[in-house]
């Protein structure tokens, strides 16, 4: 069985498509990152397994509840799980897995039990276009975090990022005592002079350089390349110029903070030192998307029409989906033809004609994008731009 705890990012995306062998448990909550809002917490997720467990019982017998439920009720007595959370927890729950989701936006209350994973709510945050990283750097150690224009929050590297010099150079660090000759002051009451081989400063150098490059290869491998998002470096002026000027990474934007974040009075003063980086490219990319809708729709190549869309999604022929943030509507897409059902359905709350495109487009290998709806360049609720 795989166990996972995590934020979310496209490596999570990666769980999210696995084989689900049903019964497929989703649980979805809003959580509070304080006392004493957050007690409420797991006696709010405890009612939402009650709730799983009502609605496994009316299929499954309980020597076949019981191990399925055994890992949420274990997590719901887990003090130290619940003093440590962000804005919302997701939790997905099957006979071969069991995925734990913290993340930085409150997430509808729901529990589902049905013969594939309930995603949606999951799928709007791994889309949404806000959402970057941050690494932290100074001679001797390092930190990343995460976050989006509401929240920031520091994430534990992942197996095989070296956290200090040490752990990226070991017993390869320049020997601190310098080496001395003395020369001169043969004469009586002579003070003889000591001359340094190679200058402190250039071997410090030396080891600051070797360990960011450690840092910029393994923060690739394992954060940027699996998450996808954008890397904001905060790191003293001094140490700006050698890190962007040996970094390998493609996700490394230009534009730096110009300060540690040990130095500021707190994670929200940091927060808005990133953001104040991060939001003109953020800008500029909407910009760019709106602005390639609307070319490729006088050409034939982008669209607005729900029915249209779907049909492309289905066909593959979606390149780039922008869904606006927040809107819903009810109804489901046929995955086998794209045909839309947009009648009233029993479970409005578990199906949306949005979010079933934007699962389709992905599926496909399309992009999908959530975009703030003073942005969005249509009145439907969704753009698509067109491979052909």
């Amino acid at each position: 069985m795989s166990t996972s705890i995590s934020h979310v990012d496209q490596d999570a995306a990666a769980g999210i498509w696995d084989e689900c062998h049903p019964p497929c448990l989703s649980l979805f909550q809003p959580t509070y990152r304080d006392h004493p809002d957050n007690q409420q917490d797991p006696i709010r997720f405890k009612n939402l397994v009650k709730t799983l467990e009502e609605s496994l019982e009316q299929q499954f017998s309980p020597e076949e509840i019981q191990p399925l439920l055994e890992p949420l009720l274990a997590l719901a007595e887990d003090h130290d799980f619940w003093n440590c959370t962000f804005d919302g927890l997701a939790v997905l729950r099957a006979k071969n897995l069991f995925r734990i989701y913290k993340v930085q936006r409150p997430l509808p209350e729901l529990a589902v039990v049905a013969d594939s994973f309930h995603t949606k709510p999951l799928l709007r945050i791994l889309q949404s276009a806000d959402r970057y990283q941050v690494l932290a750097v100074n001679r001797k150690e390092i930190k990343l975090f995460e976050g989006n224009r509401d929240a920031l929050d520091e994430i534990e590297p992942a197996e095989g990022v070296p956290c200090t010099m040490t752990d990226a150079l070991g017993e390869e660090l320049s020997d601190p005592r310098q080496t001395v000759s003395s020369y001169g002051g043969r004469g009586r009451g002579q003070t003889g002079m000591n001359h340094g081989h190679g200058g402190r400063k250039d071997e410090l150098d030396h080891d600051a350089e070797r360990f960011f490059r450690a840092v910029d290869r393994a923060v690739l491998r394992h954060h940027s390349k699996p998450s996808g998002l954008p890397l904001i470096l905060a790191a003293l002026p001094e140490h700006h110029h050698m890190f962007h000027a040996l970094s390998h990474n493609p996700f490394l934007v230009a534009e730096s903070v110009d300060v540690h974040p040990d130095s500021l009075a707190s994670i929200e003063a940091f927060r808005e030192r990133a953001w104040q980086v991060f939001e003109p490219r953020y800008l500029a990319r909407l910009a760019g998307m709106v602005e390639t809708f609307g070319n490729n729709k006088c050409n034939g190549l982008a669209a607005d029409d729900l029915a249209e869309v779907a049909k492309a999604a289905v066909g593959g022929r979606v390149a780039t989906l922008l869904i606006e943030a927040g809107r819903e509507i009810a109804g489901r897409v046929d995955g086998s033809n794209g045909a839309l059902e947009l009648d009233d359905i029993s479970h409005p709350e578990l199906d949306d004609v949005l979010d079933d495109l934007g699962s389709v487009t992905l599926k496909m290998g399309g992009e999908v994008v959530v975009v703030p709806s003073q942005r969005m360049p249509t009145e439907t609720g969704i753009a698509a731009i067109y491979r052909y």
